[in-house]
């Protein structure tokens, strides 16, 4: 017998979450979060984390998992949400995978590479390159050494760079190639759907949203974040939204700035993440107008889920 995972993805601010719940409530079944911010404890508003009632309308995996100060990479997802896939399948329930990473929804239907041991004073070396000169002379280097893993990365996504980079250092082959090697066999069948919305309304969404979460107190988020000891440089605070308002408290930009940059730097990243997603030719847009349109995704999955 065929075992069946439902995926929703799509960019922030499409109405992922409240597809997922309704559909969930629909087949009575459970979320596997594939959102790398959401899964950190405190990271509330400015993660756009569902609400404490969602919470308890569905049962969410991967959602304040972390300390903010606590590492978390998308091979540890892999395994750890395989193993709930797992268990939520050996209930005879369809796991609902839910979210915009889309790294974190690849590794989990395709695999990822991680069998080359990490060369530590290669990736120091790395590391210095970035400190001096930034992401884009790590990305410069991978386009020069392997430009196909390049085209499939984005210059922010420096971790994953520098992995690229070691793996090509270390066996001369591309990553992707030893990607393709070990390419994960599973009896498990993804279905993927994305909720896709015209560029226009899509970004007054996201201006909408942004306007909510500083109503909703994302200022005092920040602050009570910054004030328990936690250092603003954690991988967890290097997120839109979070970023914008560091810089603002620290006074290097005013308030009205501050917003401004959250606006385009979301819009930028709703960009990033639909031509990650576009690449990927198994996913089943579903065609979205309005908030009210939401309320159909479920019956339109449920369709086309077979």
């Amino acid at each position: 017998m065929e075992r069946k995972v439902i995926v929703i993805a799509g960019p922030t601010c499409s109405g992922k979450t409240s597809a997922g719940i309704a559909l969930c409530e629909r087949i009575r079944s459970e979320i596997i979060s594939a959102d790398s911010r959401q899964i950190y404890k405190k990271l509330d508003i400015g993660t756009a984390k569902p609400t404490l009632d969602e919470l308890k309308r569905v049962k969410h995996h991967f959602i304040n998992l972390l300390d903010p100060d606590q590492e978390y990479n998308v091979s540890r997802f892999e395994k750890e949400a395989l193993e709930k896939i797992n268990l939520l399948l050996g209930k005879s329930k369809i796991p609902v995978v839910v979210g915009g990473s889309g790294l974190y929804i690849r590794a989990l239907i395709d695999g990822i590479f991680d069998s080359v041991d990490p060369d530590s004073d290669y990736r120091a070396e790395l590391h210095a390159l970035r400190d001096k000169f930034g992401n884009e002379a790590l990305y410069e280097k991978l386009k020069n050494a392997d430009p196909v893993s390049a085209s499939r990365m984005l210059p922010q996504n420096w971790k994953r760079v520098i992995r690229a980079l070691e793996v090509f250092n270390s066996t001369g082959e591309p990553i992707w190639k030893a990607q393709e090697k070990e390419k994960k066999i599973s009896d498990i069948k993804f279905y993927q759907f994305g909720l896709e919305w015209e560029r226009e309304l899509l970004y007054k969404n996201i201006e909408s949203r942004v306007d909510e979460m500083i109503e909703s107190g994302l200022i005092a988020e920040v602050e009570k974040i910054l004030n328990s000891g936690y250092s603003k440089k954690m991988n967890s605070l290097n997120t839109v939204g979070y970023k914008e308002i560091i810089s603002y408290l620290e006074n290097e930009i005013t308030f009205e700035r501050a917003v401004e940059l959250i606006k385009r730097n979301t819009r930028r990243y709703a960009k990033r993440q639909l031509t990650w997603f576009r690449k990927d030719n198994r996913i089943n847009w579903i065609k979205v107008t309005s908030r009210n349109d939401l309320e159909k995704v479920p019956e339109f999955i449920l369709k086309n889920f077979n």
